[in-house]
């Protein structure tokens, strides 16, 4: 079965291609991964045999222009769970990004969130690790680590949701290569269970404090250094940083948190709103 990705821009595209009588249009129907040329027949955009989208239905996708439709056996449906809160993918002009409740998931302005995930994990992973990544979202951190020829990354999501939205996302698709294992929980949890001394690199790219503030507490921390290998590294996105009173910042909190579990090394990472560590 085919499946077809389009946005406010593509579906537009396919407008103007009707409106000038063009022939055929070409168009990204992977997320910006590749492109196609695909005909114009009676004023439809036509996929294949099975997915042909009329006029109405093209101007329903330009007006969302925060949305990413699903195009598939003739149907066409958002990407997005309502189920519990509001999960959704939302078009970039690379790789989607995730949205929750409202609250963008990436870094994105002035880049995209496979790029930025990418940085991340340079930040931390060298060829032949073995590598954790905690809180892994819709995986792009832990595809990059893979990329940069880890031996095995580990990847810990929480949510049900999260893990919908990313088995349809082909930016996601890579996570089922050898040498990625998927892991469904907590890492709060999870990371217990882990052999001490197991891993060289870890990413660590967790909810913000308000949702998850044990991913930002010294235990945790100490389960980080604990499962590194002597001299691992770790990445840790710390999001915006908040004041949470006069002289002090959230992010030196989480700097001085790390120093107690033992990190040494430990660096602020502005464009990418987190910081770098390394265990003795």
């Amino acid at each position: 079965m085919s499946s077809y990705y389009l946005h406010s821009i593509n579906a537009q595209q396919a407008l103007d291609a009707i409106k000038k009588r063009q022939a055929s249009v070409r168009l990204s129907t992977d997320l910006n991964i590749s492109e196609a040329d695909y005909s114009i027949v009676d004023d439809c955009l036509v996929l294949d045999q099975n997915n042909e989208l009329s006029v109405t239905q093209l101007k329903r996708i330009a007006k969302k222009t925060q949305r990413i439709f699903l195009c598939e056996e003739g149907d066409i449906e958002p990407l997005e769970d309502r189920s519990v809160g509001y999960y959704k993918l939302v078009p970039t002009a690379g790789a989607p990004l995730l949205e929750i409740s409202g609250v963008k998931m990436h870094i994105s302005k002035g880049t995209d969130p496979f790029t930025s995930a990418s940085e991340m994990a340079q930040k931390a992973v060298r060829a032949g690790d073995k590598v954790l990544d905690c809180c892994s979202g819709l995986g792009y951190a832990a595809i990059s680590a893979h990329r940069l020829g880890a031996s095995e990354v580990t990847t810990i999501e929480l949510s049900q949701q999260v893990m919908g939205l990313r088995a349809q996302n082909p930016w996601s698709q890579d996570l089922t290569n050898n040498g990625i294992v998927q892991l469904h929980g907590s890492s709060y949890e999870l990371i217990t269970t882990m052999q001490t001394s197991s891993f060289d690199a870890v990413i660590h790219d967790p909810p913000r404090f308000s949702l998850a503030g044990e991913l930002y507490s010294e235990d945790f921390y100490r389960e980080i250094y604990r499962v590194l290998r002597p001299s691992g590294r770790l990445f840790h996105y710390t999001g915006n940083p908040q004041i949470v009173k006069q002289g002090s910042s959230f992010v030196d909190g989480v700097i001085r948190r790390l120093k107690k579990a033992g990190f040494y090394n430990i660096e602020k990472v502005e464009h990418l709103m987190g910081v770098s560590a390394q265990k003795k």
